[in-house]
């Protein structure tokens, strides 16, 4: 799988794109960044999701709790904690 960097108006950290069985991935990771820099981050990428094969995968330190209140109602999540300690938090439209 191949990742590129792909340019995200308004978005303060870097994007990359991939496909995977089918689906299109955007993912960023926030884990660096302070509050509400994840968040604003998110809810920008939220708008590179057009279909139901979009996903939006943002990596953080900590799972986002005050994130999933601000998230629209067409939009569901999963989160993962990953061996790191990080969360991996997977965003998709609800069909």
């Amino acid at each position: 799988m191949q990742k590129e960097l792909i340019e995200v108006p308004r978005a303060t950290l870097d994007f990359y794109k991939y496909e995977e069985d089918g689906l299109t991935y955007y993912e960023y990771n926030a884990t660096g960044c302070q509050p509400p820099e994840p968040m604003v981050n998110t809810m920008v990428g939220l708008s590179l999701l057009k279909s139901a094969n979009d996903r939006l995968v943002g990596i953080f330190f900590h799972e986002p709790f005050p994130l999933y209140d601000r998230i629209p109602l067409t939009i569901s999540h999963e989160a993962k904690e990953l061996e790191s300690g990080d969360f991996r938090i997977t965003f998709k439209l609800e069909e």
